[in-house]
This record gives structure tokens, sequence and C-alpha cells, in this order.
């Protein structure tokens, strides 16, 4: 393991130094490049070493430990030897990790969909709460939150809802999302109490540039149309409001939110890059079967992964058996909390398959 760590360590010093040449300074691309790859392996070098020192200084107190005769000496050595000792496992654990390849959409930023689904009003209103509920975590991680289009239901929250998440690493944490949302509680509508169930799916697609997804024009309808609802002066009055159809997959995305046609088409876009490019992850997850490292944080649009219990003031993450509070997660800043349980959970999977 030694052979490999400082082979780790010597090729982050080289990256260091080509930071500082002339020529890769003069050339953007290529410093961004190198400087992206320096900053991801920042803390796997640094554990590296932290594991390297540890090694060393366990040789050394035992060296020591074989040279004096000194009664407290001995006791201070050995004491050194076993808190290092100590150490290497969860070193150890953390290095297999580092090292266990990145997923290559960890760093993009996301288009995050909403849809009500069964319950009628109230699974418009829940899918108001869960918007209102990532606005709130995205805020508090410093990331900004730009909404795409929306549907408003008719008794307040939406019918559907896309917006954008942009930040650092954001579609790491955000990707264990995805899934089927199911809330359960009295209805604001509901005027004798009863607890009833509505539900609403939530849709994390890493944001694909073209790079990523190449869209030849013969391939798209576009139709512009008025847009409806609030808006000012203009709604109703101007084909603003966009639709394209991607004829090869029968992919349909529209906006009518933003101010001009230019920007609804460019919105339209980004929605569809990133709803080929998904389509084009679970073909190759599809692919590797059983080889998938992982499912935790990539929740089918299909699958029950959370229930909000208003009445027991509790949240339960059926992927992993988590509770939180309902207050704290829907209704506060508790999110975090789930969302770190599942990345240790897919940390620890992640660890037992590389074993």
């Amino acid at each position: 393991m030694r052979d490999k760590l400082e082979k780790l360590i010597a090729a982050y010093q080289e990256l260091e130094q080509k930071m500082v040449d002339p020529a890769v300074v003069s050339d953007p691309k290529e410093y961004a490049r190198i400087a992206k790859e320096h900053a991801n392996q920042a803390e796997l070098v640094a554990k590296a070493r932290e594991y390297l020192q540890a090694i060393d200084d366990i040789e050394a107190a035992k060296e020591m430990l074989h040279e004096t005769s000194d009664a407290e000496e001995k006791e201070m050595l050995q004491e050194d030897i076993s808190s290092n000792e100590a150490k290497l496992p969860d070193l150890e654990d953390e290095i297999k990790y580092l090292l266990i390849p990145a997923d290559p959409n960890d760093d993009k930023d996301t288009i995050v969909e909403i849809r009500a689904g069964v319950g009628g009003d109230e699974a418009g209103i829940f899918a108001g709460d869960l918007f209102s509920m990532y606005e709130r975590f995205a805020s508090s991680r410093g990331w900004k939150v730009q909404v795409l289009s929306s549907s408003p239901s008719d008794s307040g929250g939406f019918k559907t809802i896309e917006f954008k998440v942009l930040g650092e690493k954001v579609y790491s944490v955000m990707k264990y999302e995805s899934g089927v949302h199911r809330v359960q509680r009295v209805p604001k509508t509901e005027s004798q109490g009863r607890i009833q169930t509505s539900t609403a799916t939530v849709a994390v697609l890493p944001e694909a540039d073209e790079i990523d997804i190449t869209i030849a024009q013969e391939d798209l309808r576009v139709d512009t149309y008025c847009a409806s609802g609030p808006g000012g002066q203009g709604v109703n009055t101007t084909y603003s409001a966009v639709r394209i159809t991607h004829l090869p997959t029968n992919t349909v995305v529209q906006s009518q939110d933003q101010r001009s046609q230019i920007q609804n088409r460019e919105v339209c876009m980004q929605m569809l890059r990133a709803r080929l490019y998904e389509m084009e992850l679970e073909k190759q997850q599809a692919e590797q079967g059983a080889e998938r490292l992982s499912q935790i944080g990539h929740g089918n649009r299909s699958e029950k992964i959370r229930t909000y219990n208003q009445p027991q003031d509790r949240v339960t993450d059926h992927r992993i058996g988590f509770n939180s509070t309902y207050t704290s997660v829907l209704q506060n800043d508790g999110l975090a909390s789930v969302i770190d349980a599942l990345a240790a959970a897919e940390r620890a999977e992640k660890l037992a398959q590389a074993v």
C-alpha cells in the first residue's frame, strides 16, 4: 500500500508543479483541467500523507523502544504506538473509499422536477412544500435556485415545477432525492379532520451541456404559443412560450416563465439535454446491471423513497430506514440530516463492494 500511496503523492506534486508552469498558466482550459484534478485529489492525498506519517511514527517509536531502558520513556513510546495503530483502520477505510472512482456527474449542477401525484389539490400543495424545502436547503449551502418552468395548482403549490440548482457539487447531494415522496396529514382543504395520503414525484437530473449531449436541429419540433397565468401585459398577447419536442424519443419540454421567447427556448434546451442525458445514463446503468455499485443515490421515479407523517411528526426514508421529524425536515432545515445518513449508507455500501 505504501508504494501506491507514494505514487499518488508524487503525481499530486507533479500537478502542483504544472499549476505554476507558465505554459499551463497561459492556457486557461488546460489550467482549469489541472486545477480541477488537483482539487479532486486533495483529500485523498491528505489522508495518504496522514497514513504514511502514522506508519513512520510507529516504526520510529518501535525502534526507540528497543534502544531505551527508561521505564517512563518506554511507556510514552508504547502509548504513541497504540495511538497511531488505532488510527490506521479508519484511515485505510477512508483511503479505500476515496480511491473508488467518483460519479462523473457529482460536480454538475442539477435540474429538479417536482410533479404532484395522487391526492388532488393536496398533492399540489405538497409539491409546493417540497419546493420550499429544497429552497431552504439550497440556501443553507450557499446554492442558487433558478425556476425554469412551473404550473401552479389552483389551491396552492404546483402541478409541476422545474428548477435549476447551481453550486458546488450539487448533484452529489441532490441525487438522493429522486423518487416518490409521500405525505400523510390532514389537508388544509379537509373540513372534517381526516388524514389523507398524497404523493409527489421528484426527478433530479444532472445538467448536461452540449459536449455531453449533441442534439440535431432536424430532430426538433419547436412550437410557440401565448403564455398563460400571471405575468403582466405580455401574457396572452405575444407568443413567448415555447414547447420543444424531440422527435426520436418523443420527449416534450416547455417553458413560459421566462421573459422572452429566446429565454424560454434556452430553458427548454437545458431541460431537454438533461432528460436525454438521463435516458443515456439509465441505459448505461441497465447494461451494468448487478455490477452497479449503489442504488441509494439514484432513486427510480416510481420508487417510494420517503414518507412525511405529520400526525406522528415523523419522516422515514425507506431506503435505509432512517427516521427524523416532520417538523424539522419539511418545515425547517432538517433535510441535511437525512441526506447525510443516505450518503453514509452509500459510502458503507461502496466500501463493502470494494473489499
